[in-house]
């Protein structure tokens, strides 16, 4: 019998995911491993070879360590899952004129059913993966509060875990650095985990060419959305653009037009094709509207609470105030101006270090 249960144990290969099964596998869990195939590759249709978490060296990677440290580790297929809802999800948000964040879908719908679903039929009372977060509990209700490295936390990219996630979940690297992780991995003997580099790629664009990946998607896409407009904030044509959905909110370079003051993407069209450009300033705003919101420390996010507002990964954050609150959707008003709010992406509310909620950008306002 186990000291503390036993925890199926999400191993991409990488050295979080490895560190924290030894961890707890030292702590004394009875730890099962497991890797999920959710990508091939070579079905992207792009170029150079495979790597991240998908890839046969990252899959034995972590049979190794399981054998070495002698637990189970399994590996299971949920390409047709992953596919169907976190793919199509992908080209559909683009071509409907949003940049998407496939991680934090995956991880809301995809990750963690599996990982509770196998765990069930492991009988495995806990899961765990290596996200540099913590869980945090008051009054019955669990949240996920920011890790101790906050160059590597990432607490932004949970906020969809539900309540019965949170309660099975363990973040055994919450309380640690990366070069203290690093330092466990050489002193275990794994000298090569320990130095192995980050991974900052969507797992199913591997090459970082997302307008590429969309285009062998969408058959006939480039054909159908070419030639639309380029305009400014006034709507005065500037030019001709290669289609709507290879641009993004913000975007500065690769416009293919040349301006006497550098120009942005402030607005995407996608009814008319039409991509707005403007100087920086054009990408203020002072609220937005985010739709499908979790609520997690409370049971909802309460209203009129003035709230550390986080738009993206790594992103400091701006205090805004949850103007108005109506079943998943909260009207959010910045206090003060916010630089690039893209709908699609995922906004997140943090009382401190604990994240009160997140939910997805639904629109951005400016008085």
């Amino acid at each position: 019998m186990s000291k503390h249960g036993k925890v199926l144990v999400a191993m991409s290969g990488g050295i979080d995911s490895t560190v924290s099964a030894m961890m707890l596998h030292e702590q004394g869990y009875e730890v099962v491993g497991i890797t999920m195939k959710t990508w091939d590759y070579a079905n992207s249709g792009g170029g150079g070879k495979e790597t991240g978490c998908c890839s046969l060296d990252s899959i034995n990677d972590a049979r190794q360590v399981s054998v070495d440290m002698g637990f189970h580790h399994f590996i299971v297929d949920i390409r047709e899952e992953f596919g169907d809802y976190v793919i199509d999800n992908f080209v559909e948000e683009y071509i409907a004129g949003r940049t998407p964040n496939p991680c934090v879908l995956c991880n809301t719908h995809i990750k963690w059913s599996a990982l509770l679903k196998r765990a069930d039929a492991l009988d495995c009372e806990f899961i765990a993966t290596g996200h540099y977060a913590k869980i945090g509990e008051k009054a019955g209700r669990r949240f996920i509060t920011k890790g101790k490295d906050e160059h590597k936390d990432q607490s932004y990219v949970l906020w969809g875990l539900s309540q019965e996630c949170l309660e099975r979940s363990r973040f055994p690297l919450g309380g640690f650095t990366k070069p203290e992780v690093r330092k466990m991995a050489y002193d275990w003997g794994y000298d090569a985990l320990s130095k192995k580099g980050e991974s900052y790629e969507i797992c199913f664009v591997p090459d970082n060419d997302y307008r590429g990946f969309l285009k062998r998607r969408v058959s006939g896409l480039e054909e159908r959305v070419a030639g639309g407009d380029f305009v400014d904030t006034k709507g005065k044509f500037l030019g001709k653009h290669h289609g709507y959905p290879f641009y993004t909110i913000g975007q500065r370079k690769g416009l293919g037009l040349a301006f006497g003051e550098p120009m942005y993407v402030s607005e995407i069209r996608p009814d008319t094709n039409t991509v707005v450009l403007g100087p920086v300033e054009s990408l203020l705003r002072n609220g937005m509207t985010v739709a499908q919101v979790n609520s997690m420390k409370y049971d909802q996010i309460p209203e009129s609470a003035e709230l550390v507002t986080q738009i993206r990964y790594n992103d400091p954050g701006v205090l805004s105030k949850m103007a108005k609150v109506h079943g998943d959707k909260v009207e959010v008003e910045f206090l003060a101006n916010v630089k690039g709010v893209a709908p699609g992406q995922s906004a997140v509310f943090y009382e401190g270090d604990d994240v009160i909620g997140g939910g997805l950008i639904y629109g951005s306002s400016i008085r």
